[in-house]
């Protein structure tokens, strides 16, 4: 339930109390107030998430309102008692007006926008260049990629050209910064030659999409869903997305400073796959929850442009997926290691003469040459 304050004029007042009442709204109260407009009425009430818009939407017929939505939900409680098991079980999904006007709140401030970027950048260069992992996570936790991606993901979903133009400004943005303070780190330390955990990052399976689109897919269920109806936290949501994007901007910029040139696109090639997966599953997520070009109190909304910035994230992302099996074994190191390890364990395993202990296979730190060697043991 969300608790929702109306401002309307006297003469309206009672048939909107009457139109609240018919969605479902709880608790309500028409108080007699004095607005910039003259006297009118403020009308307090409980309203089921999934009916907020439709509320609204109903309202706008009668007079030009004011509305507040409170962000976050409310128990309300009414006689009789027997009831309250049923009347707090409202877990229904957030209506698609206020996913759409929480999404326009969350383009905040640059400043602290652009700190915790280049916090990331810091964190993530940190645990890189000393191959410690739990560095990277807490990199994954401060790095503020996860609004833009669903801001984006939104503009996509509705056709909205100013948000997808802002979104898009500020996910450039913050990369572009993380990358940046890599390469300064680097070079402030004179870092010459490529670490363990960088080349790890560096390594992509053919499986890599598909963390794209769960992180985009998982984002979005976090924000249309109720509070109350999940399980997990926004934090933990937005640490999914960061993960897929994080690490390899700090390693394009730790391999451009050290003239690994293969790393470096290597690195932008899982950011834009990253990038178009996690659109693409978010997008699709926030429609089938009912965001939409068209929508209450949001007119710029335009369904042709929606359709084409679907089409442009399909299509990129089937570039980029024809492109990476193309350039095998550059792009796929990850998943040939691990078929290499197969082979061993089948062969060894049919040999009849040897029991496997351990089987390992990697390419080590790629040579300046641009060869690619798997070393097995």
């Amino acid at each position: 339930m969300r608790q929702v304050m109306i401002q309307i004029g006297p003469e309206a007042g009672e048939r909107a109390f009457e139109i609240a009442a018919e969605h479902g709204a709880m608790n309500m109260a028409r108080i007699p107030m004095q607005g910039k407009g003259g006297p009118g009425e403020l009308i307090i009430a409980q309203v089921p998430n999934r009916s907020v818009g439709p509320l609204i939407g109903r309202l706008q017929e009668l007079a030009e309102i004011s509305v507040t939505i409170l962000p976050r939900g409310t128990l309300p409680l009414s006689p009789p008692a027997s009831k309250a098991p049923e009347q707090v079980t409202d877990i229904s999904p957030r209506s698609p007006i206020e996913i759409f006007l929480s999404g326009l709140q969350s383009i905040g401030s640059w400043k602290g926008f652009l700190l915790y970027a280049a916090a990331g950048g810091i964190v993530a260069w940190i645990g890189l260049y000393s191959n410690t992992i739990y560095l990277l996570v807490a990199a994954m936790l401060i790095a503020p990629f996860a609004g833009p991606a669903m801001n984006a993901a939104i503009a996509t979903a509705r056709g909205d050209w100013p948000l997808l133009r802002q979104s898009l400004l500020r996910y450039f943005t913050s990369l572009g910064l993380a990358i940046l303070v890599a390469v300064a780190l680097s070079l402030l330390l004179r870092q010459e030659i490529a670490t363990s955990t960088m080349v790890d990052v560096s390594q992509i399976s053919v499986a890599a999409f598909l963390l794209a689109l769960t992180a985009g897919a998982a984002g979005a269920s976090n924000l249309v869903q109720s509070e109350r109806d999940s399980l997990v936290s926004g934090a933990a949501v937005g640490m999914l997305v960061a993960a897929s994007l994080a690490p390899p901007a700090a390693m394009m910029g730790m391999a451009v400073t050290i003239g690994r040139w293969g790393m470096a696109a290597d690195g932008l090639f899982l950011l834009l796959l990253q990038l178009a997966g996690i659109n693409l599953a978010g997008a699709l997520v926030f429609r089938l929850y009912g965001i939409s070009p068209h929508g209450i109190r949001y007119p710029r909304g335009k369904p042709w442009l929606s359709k084409t910035a679907f089409a442009a994230t399909v299509l990129f992302l089937a570039a980029l997926l024809t492109v990476q099996f193309l350039r095998s074994p550059s792009l796929e190191r990850s998943t040939i290691a691990t078929r290499a390890e197969q082979v061993i364990q089948e062969v060894v395993d049919g040999s009849g003469t040897a029991t496997l202990i351990e089987a390992n296979a990697r390419f080590p730190r790629p040579s300046a040459s641009g060869e690619h060697v798997l070393l097995c043991v």
